[in-house]
């Protein structure tokens, strides 16, 4: 059981190593095979074939962040209850930011989403949008104004992503380094501006 657990484990994590070293074409079960340093039939024993490993790579912490690394655990999720609308959201838009920051391969298939559709983005999308709505539904705890916030949260997630998929390439936008930790922290605290300004409307 070991051995299959770690078989499985070093097939999922080859799909990511594949993307990040050469590229989404040099995704294919002859390559992951052999870079996982196993047989290919495995792919097919384990996984059902290519797309069944696709999901599981989806699903793995190595590509998405899950709702506890971003809301934390019940204990700190109880503290951003605890807190303004503008300092909860701000911080849970901080850490989500942290986590796709640390994730540059997850940050490559953002990118290469808006280009192509092939059966690994279609998995790697489905894995994106079920977390999204976990994470919203969880973040309906907090103290929020009353507005439309699935729209405003879609809105700010919107300015995360297209920033740091911008930032891969390219150092500067509008006269901001985007790739500088300043920059993005100059986000969050117009973010926060902008929801204590909602706060205020709703008092």
């Amino acid at each position: 059981m070991r051995d299959k657990l770690e078989t499985k484990s070093k097939l999922v994590s080859s799909v990511g190593e594949l993307i990040g070293r050469k590229g989404f074409n040099a995704v294919g079960v002859n390559a992951v095979a052999r870079t996982a340093g196993v047989d290919k039939v495995l792919i097919y024993r384990y996984f059902d074939g290519l797309e069944g490993l696709y999901k599981a790579y989806a699903a793995s912490a190595d590509f998405w962040p899950s709702v506890e690394e971003i809301l934390g655990t019940q204990e700190q999720q109880a503290e951003l209850q605890s807190l303004p609308g503008s300092k909860a959201l701000t911080l849970v838009f901080r850490r989500y930011a942290q986590a796709l920051r640390a994730r540059p391969t997850t940050i490559e298939i953002l990118a290469w989403e808006t280009v192509e559709r092939n059966g690994l983005t279609e998995a790697l999308e489905h894995v994106r949008e079920e977390m999204g709505l976990k994470m919203a539904e969880s973040m309906r705890q907090l103290n929020l104004p009353n507005a439309d916030w699935p729209s405003i949260v879609n809105m700010m997630v919107f300015a995360i992503h297209y920033a740091a998929v911008r930032a891969r390439k390219i150092r500067h936008f509008n006269g901001i380094d985007i790739q500088a930790d300043e920059a993005w922290e100059r986000m969050f605290l117009s973010f926060e501006r902008m929801i204590a300004a909602m706060e205020v409307l709703d008092d």
